[in-house]
């Protein structure tokens, strides 16, 4: 399992009616697909910058090889920041997608909505208990990028960290990423706001 399976598992066993953000969570996984490529040497970082790996094989997981494939193999390469927002369009649909095609999820029908799909929800398998497990023993990968879409991990002692640099790079990265994506929407509800407030009927 990836870490960002590991985290669409999480976050969905524990959002409790939260509502997370699918594109704070896209944001999320991006950054756990670089957390996981860089720990596999298929990429490193030369400052803010993805690097590939040279003669890296891709990985034998269906997205996390697009995520690979999707590397900008060039220089000056691509800062990681501009990687999480390029990647991560729509990533959390994909993911979902994934894991309902494979049954690591199901659909929890609505009642009076006999026929609608209903929302997805972790199906009892061994790759839920495995993310399970490795949220209640606080992974610090883990809890950091669900920390960022609003889901608290209550074993975890005080702030969490990552031991290799670059990882705590990317992590840094996914949260600028996330203030600025929540920056947006508070920019749009405003605009919106005056925009109303301009056309209101007296």
């Amino acid at each position: 399992m990836t870490t960002a399976r590991n985290l669409l598992l999480v976050v969905l066993d524990e959002d409790r009616g939260q509502a997370v953000s699918s594109g704070d969570l896209s944001l999320a996984l991006a950054g756990a697909e670089l957390v996981d490529l860089l720990g596999a040497g298929a990429l490193a970082l030369r400052a803010d910058r993805i690097v590939p790996g040279a003669d890296t094989a891709a990985p034998a997981d269906r997205l996390l090889a697009q995520a690979f494939a999707s590397l900008k193999r060039q220089a000056p390469y691509e800062p990681v920041g501009d990687w999480l927002w390029r990647r991560g369009d729509a990533l959390a649909a994909a993911y979902v997608a994934a894991l309902e095609e494979e049954g690591s999820l199901t659909r929890r029908r609505r009642r009076g909505h006999p026929f609608a799909a209903g929302e997805p929800v972790p199906a009892d398998s061994p790759a839920r208990r495995r993310a399970a497990e490795l949220w209640s023993r606080a992974d610090p990968v883990l809890v950091s990028l669900a920390e960022g879409v609003g889901i608290h991990n209550d074993g975890a002692a005080g702030p969490v960290e990552a031991a290799d640099d670059s990882v705590t790079l990317v992590l840094a990265a996914v949260g600028d990423a996330l203030l600025e994506l929540e920056g947006e929407r508070q920019r749009r509800t405003i605009e919106q706001a005056a925009f109303d407030n301009v056309w209101r009927v007296p």
